[in-house]
């Protein structure tokens, strides 16, 4: 099993502007962000048990397809790596385009295993832990690294991100120009037969936790089930 630890963070403005802290080179920012350039948003894959970090970045929405996009590009990148892996372990907050119950994200991710013939394992952090999960630990790296800087361009912003360091080592940065909007929805009838193909864990006695089986959704599809 390999687990991910994905998330996004803030929406960061493009632009001359005060990230409040101190610039290492006297470069003044404006004193006002009311128009900036672009915005863009820094979202992670983190793979805890081998410290390395994936970042992407999209001036575009966080929906549901972005997710499952950049969930299949580190896959189709990474995947000769992990040979053996039958079960990839997606710990997320619960968020509005994840949610297990967003009728999009689940036709894509169970299309995405299906497709790859890999077993998903969805393990949500309860509302208010989400700071638990392991990704939450590189914003705090990202903010610090440019802090002080004035992020006065995308590619500013995308170098900052490629050159800073988790335990030792710099992530891969990558920027997503696809364009995703929002309010794509299945009718009650097309999710009716997503909800055949996953295993919500409501119910579960599973001995480790047998108190969240709301948090967990199991998609089998290789011929190892999911442990």
């Amino acid at each position: 099993m390999l687990r991910l630890s994905m998330d996004a963070k803030a929406r960061v403005k493009i632009g001359s502007f005060d990230r409040g802290g101190k610039s290492r080179d006297g470069a003044k920012a404006d004193d006002h962000d009311y128009n900036p350039k672009t915005t863009v948003t820094p979202y992670g894959i983190f793979l805890p048990e081998l410290d390395e970090l994936f970042l992407y970045f999209t001036e575009s929405k966080v929906t549901s397809d972005f997710i499952v996009d950049i969930l299949e590009d580190f896959w189709l990148e990474q995947k000769h790596r992990f040979s053996d892996i039958q079960t990839l372990l997606l710990n997320q907050d619960n968020g509005p385009q994840n949610s297990s119950r967003r009728t999009q994200f689940m036709k894509l991710i169970v299309e995405f295993a299906h497709k790859h013939q890999v077993n998903i394992r969805l393990a949500y952090y309860p509302p208010y832990h989400s700071k638990y999960n392991p990704i939450e630990r590189t914003w705090a790296i990202l903010e610090n690294h440019w802090n002080g800087s004035i992020l006065d361009e995308l590619e500013t912003a995308l170098k900052f991100a490629s050159t800073m360091k988790w335990k030792g080592s710099h992530p891969v940065v990558k920027l997503v120009h696809k364009t995703y909007e929002n309010g794509v929805k299945l009718t009650k009838k097309a999710m009716a037969q997503i909800e055949k193909q996953i295993e919500r864990l409501t119910n579960s006695t599973h001995e480790v936790f047998p108190n969240l089986g709301n948090w967990f959704i199991d998609i089998c599809c290789s011929k190892t089930k999911v442990i």
